[in-house]
């Protein structure tokens, strides 16, 4: 598979400072987030696999996500049950809906957007899951969980890219990239703090 200078691309903004904070304070509601966000990341990646049947690489790579992001939701439910609690229904992310704003219909713009809008989603959450794996010092076995968590969405940002520069050339990936970098640093700006992963 072709690879990229990760080094091109822009830097992530910062998290808000207050969304750790907000996370902590509601766990649990955290949680349930969590475990939609990976159910819905596996629905997308079976979604890829349906809309692009004829790209094998796209069809690989996205049947081996789907499984992953399964499996993530499935631990993710075993700590909600564990817990006690109940299980909730999905509610609309107010943050993917305005990335996925940001896809453009035409056909020789579409599968460059899915990529680099799924690469964008990615790298926010390996960023957060990081985040918060570190501030977990009082539960060792929820920080490791998190921990790899982080490093296993690093691993998806980086395939998203790395199957966009399969598909395009790497300036107009970088480019693209880097546009819905600066829209994304907008867009969490302008969101309210949740206890919710995006």
């Amino acid at each position: 598979m072709a690879r990229i200078d990760l080094s091109q691309l822009s830097p992530l903004a910062a998290t808000p400072s207050g969304w750790l904070e907000t996370v902590l304070a509601d766990f649990d509601g955290f949680l349930m987030d969590h475990a939609s966000a990976e159910k819905k990341a596996s629905g997308m990646a079976m979604s890829m696999v349906s809309h692009y049947p004829d790209q094998p690489s796209i069809v690989r790579a996205m049947v081996e996500l789907a499984v992953e992001e399964l499996n993530h939701y499935r631990e993710v439910m075993r700590l909600i049950l564990a817990r006690q609690l109940t299980p909730a229904a999905d509610l609309k992310d107010p943050y993917i809906h305005a990335l996925n704003g940001q896809v453009r219909k035409a056909a020789e713009h579409f599968l460059l957007d899915r990529l680099t809008v799924a690469a964008v989603v990615e790298r926010r959450g390996a960023e957060r899951f990081a985040l918060l794996a570190d501030n977990l010092c009082d539960d060792p076995a929820l920080r490791r969980f998190y921990q790899a968590i982080a490093a296993s969405e690093q691993r998806h940002w980086e395939l998203f890219i790395d199957l966009a520069v399969e598909h395009f050339d790497e300036p107009t990936v970088t480019e693209r990239f880097n546009e819905l970098s600066q829209r994304e640093a907008k867009i969490i700006q302008t969101l309210p703090l949740r206890a919710a992963l995006h």
